[in-house]
C-alpha cells in the first residue's frame, strides 16, 4: 500500500466513530468511501459506487453481542457490545469500499507500474492499532499534556482538593472537544473526506425516509434534514462531556497515573454514554436529552447535502439489508 492509500484510509478509519451510530437501532449505517452501509437488526449492506457508475454490494446476517453472550444485556456492558460490533462491521465495511476505491486508482495507473494490492484483513488490523494510538494521543495525551503545562501559570488548577480536579479537568474536557472539532473541521476541507460527508448525509435522510413511514426512494429522502440525533458524532460528544465529568471525581495526581485511568476508563466511559443516549433516545424533551444537542450542531461540519446518485446509493444499502432481513425470516425487532 502506498503511503497515500495509508493515508487516505487512515482518516477514514479515524472518521469511524464519528460516523457510526451509538445506538441499536431499527435501522441505522455509516458512510464508507463512495458508499454507504446500512443495517437491520440482523442483517448488514454496504452499496459502493464503481468507477464505471456501476454498484457493487456485499451483504451478510449479523447476530447482535446480546445473542451471542447474555452480559451484554446488562446496562454500561451492552454499550460496549453495541459499539464494539459497530466499529467490526465498520472496518468491514470499509474495507470493502476501499477496495474498489484503490481499484479505480490501479485502472488510472500507467503502464509499467505495479497496481495496487487489495487491502487484506491484516491491513486493516494495522490501521486500527495506528488509529487507536492516534486516538489515545490526539484526545487522551496531549490534552492531558497541554492542561499540564497551562497548570503551572494558572495555580487553581493544581489546588488541593476537589476545586482543583473540577478545575483541571474542565480545562482538559475543554482542549479535547476542540481538538474534536477542528480535526472534523480540516477533515471536512479535503476533496475525499467530503464527498464521505455527503454520503454520510445521504445514509441519515435514508434513515429519516424509512423512519417516517413514507416508501423509501430518492426524491422522499432528499426531503429530509441530514442531521439525525442518533449519529456517531453525537455518541462522541457524549463521551466527551461524560469523561470530563468523570475524570472529576478520581483523586488521582500526576500525568502518568492521570492517563492510566483514562485509558482504563474508557470502556466504562463508552458504556455510560451509551445508557443515557438510549435513554435521551427514548425520553424525548428530558433533560438528558441536551447531552445530544452540541452533536446535533457539529453535523453541520460532517455532513453534507447529497447529490441523487449519492442518495441512490443509500437506498440500495437500505434496500439489501432489508431484503436480507426478510429472506432470514426472522421479525423486523431489535434483537
Amino acid at each position: 500500500m502506498t503511503l497515500r492509500n495509508f493515508l487516505r484510509l487512515f482518516t477514514h478509519v479515524q472518521m469511524l466513530p464519528i460516523l457510526e451510530g451509538g445506538e441499536a437501532t431499527l435501522v441505522g449505517g455509516q458512510a464508507v468511501m463512495e458508499g454507504v452501509m446500512m443495517r437491520a437488526p440482523h442483517s448488514y449492506c454496504v452499496a459502493v459506487r464503481k468507477p464505471d457508475g456501476g454498484i457493487a454490494m456485499e451483504e451478510l446476517p449479523i447476530v447482535s453481542p446480546a445473542q451471542k453472550h447474555a452480559y451484554f444485556k446488562w446496562p454500561v456492558l451492552r454499550g460496549i457490545g453495541v459499539l464494539g460490533q459497530a466499529m467490526s462491521l465498520g472496518m468491514k465495511a470499509l474495507q470493502f469500499s476501499a477496495n474498489h476505491a484503490l481499484a479505480e486508482e490501479s485502472d488510472a495507473k500507467t503502464e509499467g507500474k505495479e497496481p495496487e494490492k487489495p487491502i487484506s484483513n491484516w491491513m486493516m488490523g494495522v490501521q486500527l492499532l495506528f488509529s487507536l494510538a492516534f486516538f489515545l494521543f490526539a484526545y487522551k495525551f496531549v490534552p492531558l499534556k497541554l492542561t499540564t503545562m497551562v497548570s503551572k501559570f494558572v495555580p487553581a488548577l493544581n489546588t488541593p482538593g476537589f476545586e482543583g480536579q473540577v478545575l483541571f479537568n474542565l480545562v482538559d474536557g475543554l482542549i479535547r472537544l476542540t481538538i474534536f472539532i477542528t480535526f472534523m473541521w480540516l477533515m471536512s476541507l479535503t476533496k475525499d473526506m467530503r464527498r464521505m460527508f455527503e454520503y454520510h448525509g445521504a445514509e441519515h435522510k435514508v434513515v429519516f425516509n424509512f423512519e417516517s413511514g413514507r416508501p423509501v426512494s430518492v426524491a422522499n429522502a432528499q426531503t429530509f434534514v441530514t442531521w439525525h440525533p442518533r449519529c456517531g458524532t453525537s455518541f462522541m460528544f457524549v463521551i466527551m462531556l461524560i469523561s470530563m465529568i468523570l475524570y472529576m471525581f478520581i483523586p488521582v495526581q500526576g500525568m502518568l497515573a492521570k492517563m492510566a485511568i483514562r485509558i482504563a476508563l474508557l470502556p466504562v466511559v463508552v458504556g455510560i454514554s451509551y445508557e443515557l443516549i438510549r435513554f435521551a433516545a427514548r425520553k424525548r424533551g428530558s433533560f438528558l436529552s441536551v447531552l445530544t444537542a452540541p452533536g446535533l450542531w457539529t453535523q453541520r461540519i460532517t455532513t453534507k447535502p447529497p447529490s441523487d446518485d449519492q442518495a441512490e446509493i443509500a437506498v440500495r444499502a437500505l434496500e439489501g439489508a432489508m431484503d436480507l432481513e426478510a429472506r432470514q425470516g426472522g421479525e423486523l425487532v431489535i434483537a
